[in-house]
Order: structure tokens, then C-alpha cells, then sequence
């Protein structure tokens, strides 16, 4: 099985403007992310908008590719760089660009879910610990069928836990914090990037959504690794302090 990696980037941002090139530990962003992927699939490559994010990725080695710059979501342009591409791969994986702590083992795990022929899509969760994580809209939840597909993914805390305090809801169910790496047999990229948007999606404002109302089957991988995203300034502060601990100890 042939795989590709495709690591999204953007120099546009609201909460932080050119965050792929952001400097954590001396060096960019984008290229702790490559450095992560690339360790685990060979043919990783960056997509960009940005002249100034592809003579970076150049800078330091990796392989860059020019995408539009209206695409309206992350899949859009990962379909447009396989195809500027030119890859014949079996599999793509997308790593978002600034998931810089993003781990090995999460890489080959959703790799793996595609050992089994009816995961047309794959993802990976984690198990919450605590409940105000839970409760955070900004970290959606999945809930899964015995074989481990995706039923359904939410901002809203899912599922709805009768009958107990809600203090006590973690005690009671194992809920599962959805990261956001996905990987798509490259047939089914191509269609789902022709999809309209869907009322679920458009309702909850997660992509994945559309997915799942036209019936396609997204398998989710477990981790117990966690990842720290780089949203804004001060999560880049975070993770400076992060790497810092990390030495000492």
C-alpha cells in the first residue's frame, strides 16, 4: 500500500498570521511538523498559498507544493496537491500544519486502520480525563460502533449520560476527544471533495459531518498520546514552555 502525506499550511490566519513559520525552539513550525511525518511516511510534502511558507519548506529540505488560495477547506486542498502531485498513492494522510507535537505512533496508527478493507476514511481519538475538557465545544467528541467506525462527531457533550450527576458522567462512560489527523483512500478524497456542504456539518461546523450523511465510513484509531496545537501566540508560548519541561526532567 502506497501512502502519501500531505501537511496543510497557511500563512493567513485570524487568531495568529503566519503561524507555520512561527519560530518554537529556533525553528519553524511547519518544519517540526515535517520533521515528525516524514520520519514515519517518506513521501511527505507541505501544501501552501504562501510564496513565503514554500521558499521555507525549500529552506530546510522538505517537499512543497503551490495550492489556490480560495480553497474552503483543508481537504480541498489536500485533493488539489495530490493532484498537482501527481501521486498514485493509495492512501493520503493530512496532518494539519501546526501540530507540531503530533506523535509517530498516531501517524502509524492511522496508517493501520486501513489494514481493514471497508475504512474509506480514518481518524484518531483519545479518551477524556476530566469532565471540563468534555464539556469544552472546541474539542469535539465521537462516539463509535462496537467495531470501532464513527457514529456520529459533536461539539455537544455525547452521549447524554441519564440518570447520573453530570459531575459523575466520566465515571459511566468512556468519552472520546476527537484529534484532528484523518487519512482517505485517494478514491474516496476525490469524492468527497465534489460533496455539498451538509446540514449537520453546517450545524455543528465539522466537516466530517458531510461524511457521514452520504454514507461514508470513517474508522477511528485510539492514542493515548496527547498533541498540543498552536492556535495563537500564547499557545506557542505553551509550547516553548512544554519543550523546555520536557529537556529538564
Amino acid at each position: 500500500m502506497k501512502i502519501i502525506a500531505i501537511i496543510p499550511a497557511r500563512f493567513a490566519s485570524t487568531r495568529f498570521p503566519g503561524k507555520p513559520l512561527a519560530l518554537l525552539a529556533g525553528m519553524p513550525v511547519i518544519q517540526h511538523v515535517y520533521k515528525k511525518v516524514s520520519t514515519v511516511i517518506a513521501d511527505t510534502w507541505v501544501a501552501t498559498d504562501d510564496d513565503r511558507i514554500y521558499e521555507a519548506v525549500k529552506e530546510f529540505g522538505g517537499q512543497v507544493v503551490m495550492t489556490r488560495t480560495d480553497h474552503k477547506s483543508g481537504t480541498d486542498r489536500i485533493q488539489e496537491a495530490v493532484e498537482n502531485i501527481g501521486s498514485d498513492a493509495d492512501v493520503v494522510v493530512n496532518i494539519q500544519g501546526d501540530e507540531p507535537f503530533v506523535h509517530t505512533s498516531q501517524i502509524e496508527t492511522v496508517c493501520r486502520l486501513f489494514d481493514d478493507e471497508e475504512t474509506q476514511i480514518a481518524t484518531i481519538g483519545k479518551l477524556f480525563s476530566e469532565m471540563n475538557a468534555v464539556d469544552n465545544p472546541n474539542s469535539p467528541k465521537i462516539v463509535t460502533d462496537r467495531r470501532g467506525f464513527a457514529l456520529y462527531f459533536s461539539r455537544s457533550v455525547i452521549p447524554f449520560v441519564r440518570g447520573q450527576e453530570h459531575s459523575e458522567w466520566m465515571h459511566h462512560y468512556p468519552f472520546l476527544k476527537h484529534l484532528g489527523i484523518y487519512a482517505y483512500r485517494r478514491e474516496v478524497l476525490g469524492e468527497i471533495t465534489q460533496l455539498p456542504q451538509s446540514p449537520l456539518e453546517l450545524a455543528e461546523s465539522l466537516e466530517q459531518l458531510r461524511w457521514l450523511e452520504n454514507g461514508y465510513r470513517i474508522k477511528v484509531g485510539l492514542t493515548d498520546v496527547e498533541t498540543i496545537g498552536i492556535d495563537t501566540p500564547d499557545d506557542l508560548q505553551r509550547a516553548e514552555d512544554f519543550l523546555r519541561q520536557s529537556r529538564n526532567s
